[in-house]
């Protein structure tokens, strides 16, 4: 089945500074549809860690309810102010110049979305950083039908762990042929 063709403005804006900074790679469609999905779903504080140009957090802003608010932090402080330009009239979205632990300040998060691989490998932060029910959506994996998951390989101790720890229910979503995500739920 194919996906609507047609992307919110906040996305669109998102996509063409991505293109002007020379991006290649952003949040693909299906993984933006799946974020505004689960941010309908949600209250509280939303967050992005690792912000780029702002794609993911323009996803997040498309199905966010009203009264949510969205946080995400940039490591570079030039793009991190052009980021808060592209959403200078989308009240509920903050964009914060600095690492991704300058957003522990705002947590629990009701929804967190994980872009940074580093990251991900703590997974002891992440989960103290969501509220129970808390959700975390963690991108760019390369699909494995192994167990434990082989990539290039090697086990992917990282996937291997966020599917099997205790405090999480998890799984494994392929978005496409070559890219799968985690949903991870904080028990």
């Amino acid at each position: 089945m194919s996906a609507p063709t047609e992307i919110p403005d906040v996305v669109a804006g998102a996509l063409d500074l991505s293109r002007q900074r020379g991006f290649i790679t952003s949040t693909r469609h299906e993984t933006g549809r799946l974020l505004a999905a689960l941010a309908a779903s949600r209250e509280g504080t939303l967050a992005e860690l690792g912000t780029g140009c702002g794609v993911g957090s323009a996803w997040l802003s498309s199905g966010a309810p009203k009264g949510s608010r969205i946080v995400t932090a940039e490591l570079d402080p030039s793009l991190a102010e052009e980021v808060q330009r592209l959403f200078a009239d989308v009240e509920n979205v903050d964009v914060v110049a600095g690492d991704w632990s300058t957003l522990e300040q705002y947590a629990p998060f009701s929804l967190l979305f994980v872009d940074v691989r580093e990251v991900m490998e703590t997974i002891d932060v992440i989960a103290d950083l969501l509220e129970p029910g808390g959700i975390a959506v963690l991108d760019d994996f390369v699909p494995s039908t192994d167990w434990p998951p082989i990539v290039d390989g090697h086990v992917d101790s990282v996937r291997e762990q966020w599917l099997t720890d205790e405090r999480f229910t998890a799984v494994e979503m392929l978005i496409d042929r070559d890219a799968s995500l985690i949903i991870a739920t904080r028990r």
